[in-house]
């Protein structure tokens, strides 16, 4: 099969039989033609607005109001950017680690280029659990709850404990749910084992006053879980409701 293979490459699959061998592969050729046509379309929206520094002092470019470029205006690149983190495609602080210090950054001039920091949405829900800390003297819990033998349950609840804590919410692991303090609880295991014992635990645990059931994993169709946790899912609403709803009660 070594030896044939190029044979039925050449002979069969015609492979050998281009036009231009040395005119490259057609698509990478056309997203260079793309960029270079966005690019010089961008410099001479530049250049109709006054040039960079007009077009920096007059906020269009920091708005977005520039020629669209890939499918994104210029003032959606801070939007983008943010999405991977939102989705914890990034890894985020989390609750035991020292927030760093830093000088702060000089006030912004007028008009430019916005200032996005990438982490600014994780920072406002570690504020308000700053502020709940420091109102209460204890952070907003969720009781993890383990289902079946570790190695079932092991990487689920390390998931969401990690997610948790990236919005403030501290974990909590030992003991029972009604020691824990916390309101809410959230299951960890298989996809096997949510099939045989999910609906019962999320049950008990309401019975024991729960008042919201997280399922880490995709969405299902469990009786008594409320919202699901999941590699992908937007971690930052997920936080925000959480948050609202802890602070409400």
């Amino acid at each position: 099969m070594a030896r044939n293979t190029s044979t039925i490459l050449v002979e069969e699959s015609h492979l050998a039989r281009v036009i231009d061998p040395a005119g490259g592969s057609w698509y990478v050729e056309r997203l260079t033609d793309e960029l270079a046509r966005a690019g010089w379309e961008f410099f001479r929206w530049i250049e109709r607005a006054g040039g960079q520094a007009a077009a920096l002092r007059s906020g269009d470019l920091g708005a977005g109001a520039g020629p669209r470029r890939g499918g994104v205006r210029s003032g959606a690149a801070g939007e983008s950017g943010a999405e991977p983190i939102h989705r914890r495609q990034r890894v985020s602080r989390i609750l035991a680690e020292k927030p760093v210090v830093r000088v702060s950054a000089p006030e912004a001039r007028s008009g430019g280029l916005p200032r996005v920091r990438r982490d600014e949405a994780y920072e406002a829900l570690r504020a308000r659990s700053d502020a709940r800390l420091a109102a209460t003297g204890a952070r907003p819990r969720i009781f993890l709850v383990p289902i079946g033998p570790a190695a079932a349950h092991t990487a689920r609840l390390t998931f969401a404990a990690n997610l948790f804590q990236a919005g403030g919410v501290e974990p909590v692991t030992e003991g029972s749910f009604e020691d824990s303090g916390a309101s809410e609880v959230c299951l960890c295991s298989s996809d096997a084992l949510y099939e045989e014992q999910a609906e019962t635990v999320a049950a008990e645990l309401r019975a024991a006053g729960a008042s919201h059931v997280f399922l880490a994993g995709r969405p299902g169709q469990y009786t008594g879980v409320d919202s699901y946790v999941y590699a992908g899912c937007d971690a930052v609403a997920v936080l925000s409701a959480t948050l609202d709803r802890m602070e409400a009660s």
